[in-house]
């Protein structure tokens, strides 16, 4: 991964040096291997650099006659899909990288492109900046609308580290957090910072949007006809294809491997693929009673031969570092996963700077619960996907949200394409908002406070058309989802034990929460953030309780996730040691 921003200014204006400057030092912990800027006229571009490909000769920006670009990813040849990955591409005849690519198909050129990237490209011949993002959304990019033009970055917090966004909550945002613990659609928690959307192609001429395009990350249409037998034969290459890809590097990489299915069907890939021992990281809890991952995934590591890691992560650890991991989030996703993802990637940094997971399995492959509920009408039991929020139930907020749903609404109707499922629409309505603000925010700022670049193989293309258009059947029998992909594990990585029943996957935070709760309630309540917006008597309540019911527990986290979001992101404070020493400073 890299980091990426700059400025497209009005004719006339010149970008100032001390901006830039500015942006690529917020911005340095994405690439701490080199950094470059280009400037022509009112465009300037600034990247920082984290080298995975092309060790040597791998520096941004990138020129091809009168164009520049900067990126963050990997690229894959869309064409020949087993040639090298590359940004750019010197004398290898098979290998269309985006510069040449936009020169022929203009503001379409991302069409073309497959792998995980966020670009952005100056054209001087058209007076042109273009800015891409890939159609899963796996690498993220901003913009902003400032006085006199156009900024972006590769996160919000840039934006405004460089003066050129006043951090500023947006109500209706704050709600979705709060309810849903991720925000939805092109708009952002920080009023005027929005998303290039997944798939999405901005066009900036004289410091003003003038064009939008927008490439789908999902084939279009219902279910296809297929058998079983041919649908795993073209699962069976499409995992391999997209695996191989993914693990092109320059330099050491492994894998995070939980015990179940997706990152299971990633280890079973990987160790194919390999003539060395997969290498394979694992966290887990070192609390009594909770669910832990690391005895599972011991026993599938061995079944191939891999190497494996274990991270135990304890409360002491928790309450330690939990403020500068909730820092990391600028773009805030209140998943508690953030935690056991930073430790990995911690522990991972010392021998890798690559990892691959299995993120978005269950997006793809049909595997929520949520997703047999939307399958069946209202009359036998179905219900809508995130139709409750977490502070429903819970009389805490000063003002009960509202229209915190709006935004899923939004999706839902936009992923009820003509001729889909309800099981295709509640995928594609995850895909537009869940996984790419929300799990790979989570994957993106937690692998890159430690210069790590997270790659998701089922999140490509070509897996996509394998997987999307399967017949309902294929993806969910009675109460089993990812049916294709358990098959498949069935015969490629038995130890998995596919059919097995899940496990489940919790970070204990309602009881640690609880245990603390007499002397963290009242310093979170205390905070401006949530002072302003929950009653303190109730969240010192709530903080005594927080372990009793589940709802509870979320609902504790939420508050605590955002008074430290707010005191680093909004108030600029920065973190005073542990989280009750950073908490209880004024």
């Amino acid at each position: 991964m890299c980091g990426l921003a700059g400025l497209a200014l009005q004719g006339g204006q010149t970008p100032q040096g001390a901006v830039l400057d500015a942006l690529t030092r917020a911005l340095a912990h994405r690439g701490p291997d080199g950094a470059g800027h280009h400037v022509a006229g009112n465009v300037a571009l600034a990247h920082t650099r984290l080298a995975i490909i092309d060790l040597v000769t791998g520096d941004q920006p990138l020129f091809a006659g009168a164009a520049a670009l900067v990126a963050n990813g990997e690229v894959y040849n869309y064409r020949e899909l087993r040639t090298h990955n590359q940004l750019h591409c010197a004398t290898n005849s098979d290998c269309e990288p985006p510069l040449h690519l936009f020169r022929r198909d203009g503001i379409g050129f991302a069409e073309s492109l497959r792998g995980m990237y966020a670009i952005a490209l100056h054209d001087r011949a058209a007076r042109q900046l273009v800015l891409a993002r890939d159609p899963f959304g796996i690498k993220p990019l901003y913009l902003a609308e400032i006085p006199g033009g156009v900024a972006f970055a590769s996160e919000p917090q840039a934006l405004v580290a460089a003066g050129l966004v006043a951090p500023k909550v947006r109500p209706e945002a704050l709600a979705e957090l709060l309810q849903l613990q991720f925000t939805t659609g092109a708009e952002t928690i920080f009023q005027g910072i929005v998303r290039v959307l997944p798939g999405e192609t901005v066009v900036v001429a004289d410091g003003a949007i003038t064009a939008r395009h927008r490439r789908a990350a999902l084939p279009e249409g219902g279910p296809e006809s297929i058998t079983a037998e041919a649908a795993l034969a073209r699962l069976d290459a499409a995992l391999e294809d997209s695996v191989a890809l993914h693990q092109r590097s320059d330099v050491p990489y492994g894998m995070f491997l939980s015990g179940g299915i997706d990152s299971a069907t990633v280890l079973a890939m990987m160790a194919r693929l390999n003539e060395r021992p997969v290498l394979a990281f694992t966290a887990g809890f070192d609390v009594p009673g909770a669910v832990d991952e690391r005895e599972r995934a011991a026993q599938l590591a061995a079944s191939v031969g891999a190497k494996h890691v274990t991270v135990a992560v304890d409360e002491a650890m928790v309450w330690r570092h939990l403020p500068e991991i909730v820092a990391t989030m600028d773009d805030p996703a209140a998943d508690y996963a953030i935690i056991p993802t930073w430790f990995l990637a911690r522990r991972a940094r010392q021998e890798v700077k690559v990892v691959l997971s299995g993120e978005g399995g269950d997006e793809i492959f049909g595997g929520y619960g949520r997703y047999r509920s939307a399958m069946r009408p209202w009359w036998l039991g179905g219900k809508a996907p995130r139709s409750r929020g977490s502070f429903d139930r819970l009389d805490v907020l000063r003002t009960p949200p509202t229209g915190w749903r709006d935004g899923v609404g939004a999706a839902e109707a936009a992923a009820a394409s003509p001729g889909r499922t309800r099981l295709q629409a509640a995928q594609a309505l995850d895909m537009a908002d869940w996984l790419p603000n929300d799990l790979l925010v989570k994957l993106d700022r937690c692998l890159m406070a430690h210069g790590i670049e997270g790659r998701t193989p089922l999140l490509d293309t070509g897996v996509a058309a394998a997987a999307f258009r399967l017949p309902d059947a294929l993806k969910v029998q009675g109460h089993t989802g990812k049916w294709l992909l358990r098959q498949w594990l069935a015969r490629h990585l038995p130890a998995a034990e596919p059919f097995r029943p899940k496990q489940g996957f919790t970070v204990p935070v309602g009881a640690w929460i609880e245990g603390v709760g007499e002397k963290l309630g009242p310093l979170v309540a205390a905070q401006p953030g949530v002072a302003e917006i929950a009653k303190p008597d109730r969240v010192a309540a709530l903080f005594r309780h927080a372990g009793s019911e589940k709802y509870r527990g979320f609902a504790a986290w939420h508050l605590l996730f955002y008074a430290l979001w707010h005191r680093r992101h909004i108030e600029g404070r920065r973190a005073g040691g542990n989280v009750f020493e950073t908490l209880a400073a004024r």
